[in-house]
Order: C-alpha cells, then structure tokens, then sequence
C-alpha cells in the first residue's frame, strides 16, 4: 500500500492513499475513531473521477502519524487473525 503526505503538522496529517476502496478506509476510519487520542477523521472522496480521496486526523494528543500507524497495525492483525482462523477450518 503507497501513502502520499500532503500535509503534516503538529496534531494533523493528511494523506492520499491511490487505489485504496472501502475495504481498506472503512476499517481504517472506524479504527481511528476508537482511538482516545484521535479528535477528528475525514475520508475526503471529492470527485470520483477528478479527485484522489484524502484521509486526515487530527489528534488531542500524541503525533498524528503514530495514531495512523497505530490503527494501520491493528487492522493488519485483526485480517491476519481471520485468514488464520479460515486456513484452519479448511
């Protein structure tokens, strides 16, 4: 998965992710909003045709790009305890 930085500063980040579909942002968002740390996300879609969808969070408190990794790894975990628990009942 690529990330593009638009913008960073000390409690916000934006970032496009190209390609990216609700599979991926859907959890993403939710996750992010679970986070005592995280104040606001917006998944910007923009035109659908035009615009390159922008994910931003800003944080209360803690580094805003820690709270996206955060939520990155966890979602990572929860699809890679699924796949396990399909390949065993296989």
């Amino acid at each position: 998965m690529e990330l593009h930085l638009l913008d960073k500063d000390k409690n916000s980040i934006q970032v496009q992710i190209p390609d990216a579909d609700m599979t991926l942002i859907q959890p993403l968002t939710n996750e992010l909003l679970t986070d005592e740390g995280v104040a606001k996300v917006k998944y910007i879609t923009g035109h659908p045709e035009l615009d390159i969808p922008v994910l931003f969070v800003q944080v209360k408190s803690g580094k805003p790009q820690t709270a996206l990794k955060r939520a990155a790894k966890t979602i990572s975990n929860e699809f890679k305890e699924a796949r396990e628990m399909l390949e065993k009942s296989k």
